[in-house]
Order: C-alpha cells, then sequence, then structure tokens
C-alpha cells in the first residue's frame, strides 16, 4: 500500500512561497495518509520526514488474566499521543530538584488499560523492508514507560538509520507479576503477565510492521536497566522465539536468576491474606482499588522477604519486588541456565553498562570532600583491603584524578554484564558478543553526575538536544552521540555494531575480553577490573 511521503506536500508549500523546512513542519489530519492495521485503520503525524504513531491499543486484558488483541476499531483512529502508562506503586509526590532536572521525567497518565505501542518510521508503506527496534523502557519490574524519558523518543534514530523504532507499554508490579496460579484456570499465566504482554507486543510487530515500512524478519530489542533485564527474559521464553533476532542489554544484568512458584505462591497468598480474601472469594480482587492492591501486595512482599530469609532463601535482585518467575509454563528456566543460552544461541548480543551507574547517587554526600575524608571513608568500608581497593581502581581507570572518583566507579551492574557476556559468548557455535561500557562524564552541575545510571541513552537514540538537561547539549556530546547511533544502527541491521567512526570493535569473548569504550576518545580495552571486582564481592 503506498504512501504519499512528506517531503512532497513541503516542497508544494515552498514552491507556493512559503518558507519551511522538513524540521519545522508537522503534518497531520488528512495531510497524512491512513495505515491500516489488523484491528482497525489509524493515523499519526509527520514530523522531520518522519512517520510517528503514538499509542496504538497492541492489547487489552482484564486484572491478572492474560492479554489478547484489542477489539477491532470502526474509522479511523488518531494515533498522535502517548497511551496511559501502568499504575505505579508509590508515584511520585516529592520532586528532588537537581536528579529530577537531570533525568527530565514525563511520568504520563496512569490507567491498567495501558497496552499500546508507538511506532517512527521514515516512510509507511510496504515498499520497502527496514529493520525494526523494539524498545523496552527501563524502570526494573515495577515502574516506567514507553515516553517517561526525553531519550526513548526514536525520531532521530528513525531517520538517521532509515529504520523503524518501536516502543512499548506494558502492565509492571502487582498488576504484571501476582502469581494467581492456584486459584483458577483464567489466572494460570498471572505470575509473567508483563512478560506476555511484550510477546504480544512483538506478535503485533510481526503481523503489522510491513504495513509502516518495516521488515518483521530483521527485529532487534533492546533496553535498558528494568528494559535489558526484560530483553534477557524474553531470549529466555520459548513463546518469544523467532519474534526477534538480534539483542541488546544496557545496564540490565543485575538479576541472575528467577523466582520460583513456590515463592510467587508464597507472596500471592500473603496478598490475599492481607486483603481478606481466599480461595472462594479471590475474584473480588479484580475489582479492588489499584492503591489497596499496591499497598496489601506491598505489605506481602515484605512479610514474604523475611520467611525467605530465615530459610536461608537468597533474595534476588535489589530485595524482594515485582519481577519475572520461572512458573514451569511461559518460563520454565531460569535465565543463565543452558537451556536458555541454547535457546538464544543465534541471537547476536550487545552488551553493556554505564561507568558509574548509581554510584553518583550513593556517593553525593561526599561531593566536594577532602581527600582526606575520602580516603577515610575507603579505609572504613574496606579495611585492611583499602590500599589494594585503591590500586584496582586506578588500574581500571588510570586516567582519573579526582579523589571521589575513588568511590564512584560501579560494581553493582557491569559484574552482571561481564558474567553473561562470558557465558553467551562461550555457547558452542553461538552468534557473537559485543561489550561496551560508556565511562563519558557529563558537564551537567559541575559533573557531579558523571556516566550516571541512563547517561548513554541520549547518545545511542541520537537526542543529545532533546535530553540536554542530562547531557549539557555540548558539541562533545553531538559528535559521541554520532558515533554510538551508529553502532547501534548497524548492530540492528547485521548483529555487528562496527562504524566508520569507531575504531574496530572485535567480538568479544572471556579471553580477549574486548570492550568498546565509549568517551571523547572511543577505545577498545580489555577487561581492566577483574580485581576491583573480587574485591568488591569478597568485602
Amino acid at each position: 500500500m503506498k504512501r504519499l511521503k512528506s517531503i512532497s506536500i513541503i516542497t508544494l508549500l515552498m514552491l507556493l512561497g512559503f518558507s519551511v523546512t522538513a524540521q519545522n513542519v508537522v503534518l497531520t489530519g488528512s495531510q497524512v495518509p491512513v495505515t491500516i492495521t489488523d484491528n482497525g485503520k489509524i493515523r499519526g503525524y509527520v514530523h522531520n520526514d518522519i512517520v510517528t504513531y503514538k499509542g496504538i491499543p497492541y492489547g487489552t486484558a482484564k486484572r491478572f488474566e492474560a492479554a489478547v488483541k484489542p477489539v477491532a476499531w470502526d474509522g479511523v483512529k488518531s494515533t498522535t499521543m502517548y497511551g496511559p502508562v501502568s499504575p505505579l506503586i508509590k508515584p511520585t509526590t516529592v520532586i528532588q530538584d537537581e536528579p529530577e532536572f537531570v533525568f527530565d521525567h514525563d511520568w504520563g497518565f496512569p490507567n491498567e488499560d495501558c497496552l499500546s505501542l508507538n511506532v517512527w518510521t521514515p516512510e509507511a508503506s510496504d515498499a520497502k523492508k527496514r529493520p525494526v527496534m523494539f524498545w523496552i523502557h527501563g524502570g526494573g519490574f515495577t515502574a516506567g514507560s514507553s515516553h517517561e524519558l526525553p531519550s526513548y523518543d526514536g525520531e532521530n534514530l528513525a531517520k538517521k538509520g532509515d529504520v523503524v523504532v518501536v516502543s512499548i507499554n506494558h502492565r509492571l508490579n502487582v498488576l504484571g507479576f501476582l502469581d494467581l496460579s492456584a486459584y483458577g484456570e483464567k489466572y494460570r499465566h498471572s505470575a509473567n503477565n508483563s512478560i506476555l504482554d511484550m510477546v504480544l507486543a512483538l506478535e503485533w510487530v510481526r503481523d503489522n510492521i510491513s504495513n509502516f515500512g518495516g521488515d518483521p524478519n530483521n527485529v532487534t530489542i533492546f533496553g535498558q536497566s528494568g528494559g535489558g533485564a526484560k530483553v534477557n527474559t524474553l531470549m529466555a521464553m520459548p513463546k518469544a522465539k523467532g519474534l526477534f533476532h538480534k539483542a541488546i542489554n544496557q545496564s540490565g544484568s543485575f538479576r541472575s536468576s528467577m523466582l520460583e512458584k513456590e515463592d510467587t505462591q508464597d507472596i500471592a497468598k500473603e496478598t490475599l491474606s492481607q486483603l481478606g480474601l481466599d480461595k472462594a472469594s479471590v475474584d473480588s480482587i479484580q475489582n479492588i482499588p489499584f492503591e489497596i492492591l499496591a499497598e496489601a501486595s506491598s505489605k506481602a512482599l515484605s512479610v514474604v522477604a523475611e520467611k525467605m530469609k530465615v530459610a536461608g532463601k537468597q533474595i534476588i535482585g535489589f530485595g524482594l519486588n515485582w519481577g519475572p518467575s520461572r512458573d514451569g509454563k511461559d518460563l520454565p528456566y531460569q535465565i543463565g541456565s543452558p537451556e536458555a543460552l541454547e535457546m538464544s544461541k543465534n541471537i547476536p548480543l550487545l552488551i553493556g553498562t554505564a561507568k558509574n551507574e548509581f554510584a553518583p547517587f550513593a556517593n553525593m554526600r561526599f561531593v566536594g570532600a577532602s581527600e582526606e575524608t575520602i580516603m577515610n571513608h575507603i579505609k572504613e568500608t574496606y579495611k585492611d583491603k583499602a590500599d589494594i581497593y585503591i590500586a584496582a581502581v586506578k588500574k581500571a581507570y588510570p586516567n582519573d584524578t579526582d579523589p571521589k572518583d575513588l568511590l564512584d566507579v560501579d560494581t553493582m551492574f557491569r559484574p552482571g554484564a561481564v558474567v553473561q557476556a562470558n557465558e553467551k559468548s562461550a555457547v558452542k557455535d553461538g552468534a557473537p558478543v559485543y561489550m561496551y561500557l560508556f565511562t563519558w562524564q557529563s558537564p551537567v552541575f559541575d559533573g557531579k553526575f558523571k556516566a550516571l545510571h541512563c547517561m548513554e541513552l541520549p547518545f545511542m537514540f541520537n537526542n543529545i538536544n532533546l535530553a540536554n538537561h542530562m547531557t549539557g547539549g555540548g558539541e562533545e556530546a553531538h559528535l559521541l552521540a554520532e558515533k554510538m547511533s551508529g553502532a547501534w544502527l548497524n548492530f540492528a541491521k547485521t548483529g555487528n555494531p562496527n562504524y566508520s567512526n569507531l575504531p574496530e570493535w572485535p567480538a568479544y569473548n572471556n579471553s580477549n575480553t574486548a570492550t568498546m569504550h565509549f568517551d571523547t576518545s572511543c577505545d577498545v580495552k580489555p577487561q581492566m577490573d577483574k580485581e576491583l571486582f573480587a574485591i568488591v564481592e569478597g568485602n
């Protein structure tokens, strides 16, 4: 189905004497051709030669039940605004001034009917098959949305790389993971409904993306933080196999395993107890106000966490919280198991972290502190290992000179990424793995936030100006964004991130440990922080 290209309209306006450019013209309404999906006709808008659709429904679901395709609609649905976001357990009510400036959140409108997706495409027609980049937002498994950060906008990436970008909203927290499978057949998938929402969205891409100029046989899933963990989960999910062909995990290897069914069912049982419900009255949980459900389920998590601690069970991640579990149906294997690795052996993986992640937040009290104060803190923390800790940090980052740099190196996210890269690259006859480390230091607020968690997002999305609160918007940032976005685009197209403006980037293995360092100068280095991780882990 052919579509009218926006440039022809812009050319017409110029012939009529209007002074316009593609960048500052927005086309809406009848100026934009209709696009057909399986569920009905939609119309987005055109900006900067990119056709954008927001809030396209890909599913609908009753609370705690598996999602299904939405009911078809009549007429043409306008899709120019982002859809609702999954409700938060703890909505933000207090603003932390500087961090909120840096992240520049858009919290969105909460609604449990939140299964929608967004598409950015250079041409909404089936005339060409472009690579598809399927973005999965962060926020752990409890918060976030497809438009939470300005970085997530797909327009610039679609335009630069001639690709189709898709992003999604899906169910989170208790809504996506409360395991009521013991209470009736309709709840049999409830332990992992959130992940099944993503599978449904990927199926929408498979069935519809050709009409948006995308190739359903060349789909890359990519995500950061919780989004990276969701990428890992999909790689271990039989129902998702074949729906994507490459994967990018950014700062998402912090969960080494999932909860088991006995634990998730224990959480559900305690949640029902907190609500005063039992097996006979369980269906009432579908109508309880979300705020009450959120409070009861949060208490249940605390109760079960204490029981697990007493029983000597490992608490996964950063404390017991919502997330996927090995339910024996939808997720039959642990994420890092041989079975899961075999399932995804043919999926090329790009994986990495940011140099500082959450460390600048954790050490904010030491901003402006004297070298003596910082050294004393290191001695109090590492005691007789203090000197070898300092030596290990300096070995990993020999060009750092500020004493506070000794504190601000991430040791929370990167170790898991190294483990995953080692395991994946060791799979016999498996697809390649490429490792990166984002080390560029943001100048915002006198440089105190450094290479913070999420800092790489404006660069690989090529959104330096949109996210200038985080990047500062300077020329240095634009130059690095050109390189990073080019690498991400090449990986999405071919499974290889090598790009003309970067040094040669070898595939990673546990012998060469080749890691691309993204900074004002980009370099490939072997792993330099093995000793550091050993010290921190043993402390």
